[in-house]
């Protein structure tokens, strides 16, 4: 069952469609990916950057498309780069959803073609307005988003094509570019990027915290006086109500965690324990479940970000042991199994409280000791063997998938929805009214809860103001709620979709790597109208790992005795006449007149005595011609002793 869908307009005179459970779309879903992904041209992209686990979901419909090219090679290395953390977890998520579609396949039944009804304009023009906007999106432009799922061999393929790094590790694209991650604290193995060129560096900003309970911490200082930083955190922008309007009765809201303030946050002190407030959360979350429990009722949890439901679970078994209840918890999940023992073994990943237990020889997290009492029953899905052997109601279910469409959630939902007594948890859902159609009536309490996740508006400024960055390039949609106008450390660029900017180059000079040995036996000639210090070398100039490189020739001695010296500058007029009347030569300068812009002589200074010759100054080079070859090496030498040479 499918409710995302777009937005034609309608006509005058149609009735709107009231929208109820009937209005819904009964159909095998298809899945809502990035505006206009099928009209890009896939060939031109030469590096792609994955920040978080949950951005890994759709890289296969990226990767299969027609003309897409990154595959490891010796040239370019591979294009596409995430975090080892993030790919192992990602693949599973990824494998879990294929799992999950393929289930609802089979059991209501693949398409009858490849383009679905629903997609056609006569069909979507009859659907409610809730809908249309959800298909269409608010401007009517996205019906092209959505693709069907992809396969698992799509997500095999996609994975033979991924670059894995660990956070600070270097690689390289094309010999130019230096990639490298840092932590972003949101989840476990999420990340920014730092882009090193020999142009200057770039730092990507995406969706971070401050402090984790879980994850490795946000790491801002790898981040700072880059000359450019492109902040993309669009989840600052959902510092919004947690809940959804309701009915008081049936739906609970967890209170927003209080914002760290500016003051705190220019100065990054960690010692502002925001994770009291994510645990104060917790609580309250975990205490609403036991009271239902107490009750009679179930609780039933849709795995959506893993940190969260990690820390969720955590909590529930702590109050379940401190009020002596013995309540069973079940996972159910086609790679729950997977998950948890990897989970288990990154502890390079994790917060450092998580990684002090390893080294106090504790589980990272609590699953662990939870699995071995058997406290905790996983297994793959809803209708294997072992879940129904040991079901037993009062329970605790976490499950997939959280858009309540698909996956064990279904079945769930459908047995307890009618259950004043049993509780939904549910995190993060923008529509909960929408989400919970196709189960109404509903009588179960609902308790939607939002985490913290994104800087937030408030501390965008702030931390804009440690990183100093020369130039902050924002989204347009940042620009009405945060003013950055009287920024005076940095200047400020707006970006929207499918615009090119334009970013000063910031970096005043570039820098060349060469060899220790090499460098001590410099003898540097010194340009004393430039101020700048100078040596002639014979040598290739290479590109390597972001850097230039200089690779002298084998012969490089004899063959820079045999090379003519290099000049710089222009000859001073008055230093060249006065050093040639010296000599016993005698000559008047010819200035160009003649105002043609094609002419490359400046002047020309006519010796009419001893011999014949003349002196063509140009603006980039001088000409001596002669009729004897021995009165041009004099004056060559004239003209040199006034001259910077190397």
């Amino acid at each position: 069952m499918v409710f995302l869908i777009q937005e034609l307009g309608l006509g005058k005179n149609k009735i709107e469609k009231l929208l109820d459970a009937k209005s819904l779309l009964f159909t095998e879903p298809w899945y809502k990916t990035v505006n206009n992904l099928h009209l890009w041209n896939s060939s031109f992209i030469d590096v792609v950057l994955i920040s978080s686990l949950m951005g890994i979901l759709g890289l296969p419909f990226l990767t299969r498309m027609k003309g897409f090219s990154a595959k490891l090679n010796v040239l370019f290395n591979c294009l596409i780069y995430i975090t080892e953390a993030s790919a192992r977890l990602g693949q599973l998520m990824m494998e879990d959803l294929v799992s999950m579609h393929v289930e609802f396949s089979q059991f209501y039944g693949p398409e009858e073609s490849n383009f679905p009804a629903w997609l056609r304009q006569e069909e979507l023009e009859i659907l409610p307005s809730e809908l249309r906007e959800i298909i269409l999106g608010k401007d009517g432009v996205e019906l092209g988003g959505w693709m069907p799922l992809y396969s698992a061999a799509d997500v095999k393929d996609c994975m033979l094509k991924i670059h894995k790094l660990n956070y600070a590790e270097e690689a390289c694209y094309n010999g130019t570019l230096v990639i490298k991650a840092f932590s972003s604290g949101t989840e476990i193995g999420s990340c920014n990027w730092i882009l090193n060129s020999p142009k200057g560096d770039i730092a990507y900003l995406s969706g971070s915290n401050i402090i984790s309970a879980h994850a490795m911490p946000f790491d801002y200082r790898s981040l700072q006086g880059t000359c450019a930083l492109i902040y993309s955190d669009f989840l600052s922008f959902s510092d919004t109500q947690d809940g959804e309007d309701g009915d008081s009765n049936s739906v609970l809201t967890a209170d927003k965690l209080l914002p760290m303030s500016s003051q705190d946050l220019a100065g990054f002190n960690h010692n502002f324990d925001e994770n009291s407030e994510e645990k104060k959360k917790l609580v309250f979350i975990c205490s609403c479940a036991i009271d239902c429990i107490n009750e009679g009722g179930s609780v039933l949890i849709p795995i959506d970000r893993l940190g969260t439901v990690l820390l969720l679970l955590e909590e529930m078994t702590t109050l379940l042991e401190a009020s002596d209840m013995k309540v069973p918890i079940y996972i159910i999940s086609s790679v729950a199994e997977e998950l948890l023992a990897l989970l288990n073994i990154i502890p390079e990943w994790l917060c450092k409280q998580r990684q002090e237990r390893l080294f106090a020889g504790e589980p990272l997290f609590a699953h662990i000791k939870l699995l071995k009492e058997r406290k905790i029953h996983v297994v793959p899905a809803a209708h294997s063997h072992e879940l129904l052997v040991n079901w037993q109601e009062p329970c605790i279910v976490f499950c997939p998938h959280w858009s309540l469409r698909m996956g064990p959630i279904v079945h769930l939902l459908r047995r307890w929805c009618g259950d004043p007594k049993s509780l939904l948890i549910i995190e993060g859902v923008l529509n909960l009214e929408l989400a919970l159609l196709p189960f109404n009536p509903i009588a179960m309490k609902v308790c939607q809860c939002l985490f913290p996740s994104g800087i937030g508006l408030q501390k965008v400024k702030p931390l804009l103001e440690t990183l100093q960055p020369k130039t902050v390039l924002c989204p347009e949609e940042l620009r009405p709620q945060i003013n950055l106008s009287s920024e005076k450390s940095f200047s400020v660029l707006y970006y929207t979709e499918a615009e090119t900017l334009k970013v000063p180059y910031r970096k005043g000079s570039s820098e060349l790597k060469i060899a220790t040995d090499l460098a001590s036996q410099f003898y540097w000639k010194r340009f004393k109208k430039e101020e700048i210090d100078v040596k002639k070398l014979k040598g290739e100039l290479l590109m390597e790992n972001g850097r230039h490189h200089l690779v002298l020739d084998n012969d490089n001695k004899n063959s820079l005795s045999n090379m003519s010296l290099v000049h710089g500058g222009s000859p001073d007029l008055e230093k060249l006449m006065a050093a040639l009347s010296k000599m016993g030569i005698s000559g008047v300068i010819e200035h160009d007149t003649s105002g043609d812009a094609r002419s490359q002589s400046l002047c020309m200074v006519h010796i009419q005595d001893p011999y014949k010759a003349s002196i063509e100054i140009g603006a980039t080079s001088a000409n001596i011609p002669t009729a004897d070859e021995n009165e041009a090496s004099f004056i060559y030498k004239i003209v040199d002793d006034i001259l910077d040479g190397v």
